[in-house]
Formats: C-alpha cells, sequence, structure tokens
C-alpha cells in the first residue's frame, strides 16, 4: 500500500480482509495497491493473497453475490506452484492434474498441521502469534487457542509459540512449545498436563515436532529454533540438539545427539524405521534409523541428501514430514514437498515456490494438508495416511 490513499476504502478493505479470512479466501490487490474498488473486484470473481505479491496465485476462486451480506460461498480455492515428476511411480500417489490449494492465508509463519478425525477440524500453529489456530471445511479459519507455546510474562523472541502437533490414540493435542520448553498434552478437562520438559534435569532447548508409537511411546526433536538467540542464547542449558524418546513412563531417553539441526520426524508404516529431517543449509538431510524392540535407534544412515537442491536455490530445508500406508515419505524440504519411495527413491515433488515446513494426512486420509509460509494448502492424492 503506498501512504495516504484509500484511507475510506482501506477501512472497508480491514473489514472485508477478515470476513473472507475467516471463511478461508484471499482479498484481490491490484498492481499491489489497495485502492483497487472491492466491489468490482468482487464482480470479477478475482482473488489473490492478502500480504505478499512475489509468489503468483493461480486463481479459480468465486466469491457469491451476497458477499457483503455476511456470506462468502467459494466455488474453488486460489492454488500455487506446480508437480515436478521425477519417477512414473508418482502417478499411483498423484494425478497429474492434481493441485495445491491455498484454504487459508493471512499468517505470519504457519506449523505442525493435525487433523482431528472426530471432530472434521484442522488445527496449526502460528508460532510467532503464539496462537494455534483452527479450519474447517463449513467455519473456515478461527483461533483454537492462546497463548499456545509460551505462557511467560517477559518476551521471549520472535517464535515463542507451539510448532509441531499431534493427537494421542484419546484424541488429546499434544503440542512442542518453544517457549515453554516442553512436550504438553491438553486434557479432557481443558487444562495442560507437561509430559516431558528436561533431559537429566536440564531443560529442552525448544521441542520441535513429535509423532506417536502405537505403544503410547513419543518420539521429537529439539533444536535451538524456539531460543531467542537460537544457539548463543544465555538460557540454554543443553549444549547439543538431540532427538528423544519419552517411555509411556515419563522416562525421558536420549536416542542421537548426531544431529545439528533435527527437525521433522515420522515413523514407517510398521513401525520398524525412524525417519529424521536436518534443517542444517550446510547438510539439509533426511536420515533413517531402524527402531528396536525397546524403542531405541540402531545405527543411521542417510535417506535422502538435498544438497543440490538447496544449492539451486530451493527455498527451506528439511522440516516436517509424514508417512503414507505404503511407506512412501512426504517431506517438506528445500524447494517445496518431496515423494519419497520408501528406499529413499525421490518419485516428485511439489513446488511451491515458498517455503513449506510440515504436512498432515486429513478428511479421509487421502487430502495432504500442509502449511507454507503464511498459508494453509492442501492437495488432493491417490495415497491413504497411516491409520485412516
Amino acid at each position: 500500500m503506498r501512504e495516504g490513499r484509500c484511507s475510506g476504502k482501506l477501512r472497508i478493505f480491514d473489514s472485508l480482509q477478515k470476513l473472507v479470512n475467516e471463511r478461508s479466501l484471499c482479498v484481490p490487490f491490484e498492481n499491489g495497491d489497495i485502492g483497487m474498488d472491492i466491489m468490482a473486484a468482487a464482480k470479477k470473481n478475482v482473488a489473490m493473497k492478502p500480504f505478499k505479491m512475489p509468489l503468483l496465485l493461480v486463481v479459480s476462486a468465486a466469491l457469491s453475490s451476497s458477499l457483503f451480506g455476511g456470506t462468502v460461498a467459494p466455488s474453488s480455492y486460489p492454488t500455487i506452484g506446480t508437480i515436478a515428476k521425477y519417477d512414473k511411480r508418482l502417478d499411483k500417489l498423484i494425478d497429474p492434474s492434481a493441485k495445491v490449494e491455498v484454504i487459508a492465508s493471512g499468517f505470519v509463519w504457519t506449523e505442525g498441521p493435525a487433523w482431528n478425525r472426530e471432530g472434521g477440524f484442522l488445527l496449526f500453529s502460528d508460532i510467532p502469534r503464539n496462537v494455534v489456530m483452527k479450519w474447517s471445511p463449513d467455519e473456515g479459519v478461527s483461533e483454537y487457542m492462546s497463548p499456545a507455546g509460551y505462557t511467560g510474562v517477559v518476551d521471549y523472541g520472535a517464535e515463542p509459540g507451539s510448532n509441531g502437533l499431534v493427537f494421542d490414540s484419546m484424541g488429546r493435542l499434544t503440542l512442542c512449545e518453544h517457549g515453554d520448553r516442553r512436550i504438553a498434552v491438553v486434557t479432557k478437562d481443558g487444562g495442560k498436563m507437561t509430559l516431558a520438559d528436561n533431559y537429566r534435569g536440564k531443560r529442552f532447548n525448544s521441542p520441535n515436532d513429535l509423532t506417536y508409537h502405537s505403544n503410547g511411546n513419543l518420539y521429537f526433536t529439539d533444536p535451538i529454533y524456539g531460543l531467542p538467540e537460537r544457539q548463543d542464547d544465555s538460557r540454554r542449558e543443553l549444549d547439543f540438539c538431540g532427538v528423544y524418546l519419552r517411555r509411556t513412563d515419563g522416562e525421558v531417553v536420549l536416542l542421537t545427539k548426531d544431529f545439528t539441526r533435527p527437525n521433522g520426524i515420522a515413523l514407517s508404516p510398521d513401525e520398524k524405521t525412524l525417519y529424521v529431517a536436518q534443517s542444517d543449509t550446510a547438510a539439509p538431510i533426511w536420515r533413517s534409523y531402524p527402531v528396536r524392540n525397546d524403542g531405541t535407534l540402531g545405527k543411521g544412515t542417510v535417506f535422502y541428501d538435498a544438497t543440490k537442491q538447496k544449492q539451486a536455490g530451493g527455498v527451506g530445508n528439511p522440516d516436517g514430514m509424514k508417512v503414507d500406508s505404503q511407506g512412501n515419505l512426504w517431506a517438506t524440504g528445500p524447494g517445496g514437498l518431496y515423494i519419497f519411495s520408501p528406499e529413499g527413491d525421490l518419485l516428485g515433488r511439489l513446488e511451491t515456490g515458498e517455503h513449506a515446513s510440515n504436512c498432515a494426512w486429513g478428511d479421509d486420509g487421502s487430502t495432504l494438508y500442509i502449511t507454507i509460509d503464511m498459508y494453509v494448502c492442501r492437495i488432493r492424492t491417490k495415497a491413504k495416511g497411516v491409520g485412516f
């Protein structure tokens, strides 16, 4: 927006922006200027993303004629990115005509999507704003929990909120909390209960992502991204970034500290392999580990090295990921979201054009929800997530 112009339209735009964000749509700009006539835009059935212009949204969103009467009925959503196929096996997982749909926008930095099967809605973290947001097909976007990851009274830097989210076998929301430096679960009565906040008496750095084993054990990563000064923060108590196992009896086991920046984490469908992403620009890799009967790990190997894609300018690093029922790994990384075979072959990539951070299966298990910078997106697939 250019200063000094369209103050009346700005007030209208702010009100409209609030309305359409609640309904998961985006408001148009004209050449980056707020001065576009809103009613004219509605008549043109135009929708563009609200805050950043470099990425072109391929638009197919239509606004209903009752837009200003309080209802917004999209016939479809804006789409972004392209699908790059490197192996014909990708055709069994994604239709070539599938699109990455932007179902909600206007956030600061989205992460940790988790689908609630009982309620039919998606939760995700907006880390800088210290909130967990909710999206449902019928109601759009609303605030679900605030504060979400930091409950202190002093400033705690740029990323104080929750990060990875997952529902346990009882349907309880489990959170990685940056600011409070713990893994917590929201009980059915509404209060939070700490599951783990230290290793041998020393506080975690900032738990990042997590996944449950079917026996109730919890695997999680602990890099330094949530500390206000990161690796140089004076509040840091551990001199490494670990990958941990939290047993059902509360014991916390350090599995490995070989990672400089451990991040996303996932189990194979048979729970015999653990995948861990490293979001280090100098070594953007995924590792796989055999899982022993006691839950600890055997010797790990490099599952995939994305150095080439990173050096080619791919935005982001290996981050959150999920596995489908056939063992394929869907993993965010440099330039978008990668689809790997169980053997580590790169089948394809969703080239999103923005920093993809995490993903989660939802709906009937064939929809992949993806957090991408300021967006929440989805793509329909032919695969099924584990557990659906």
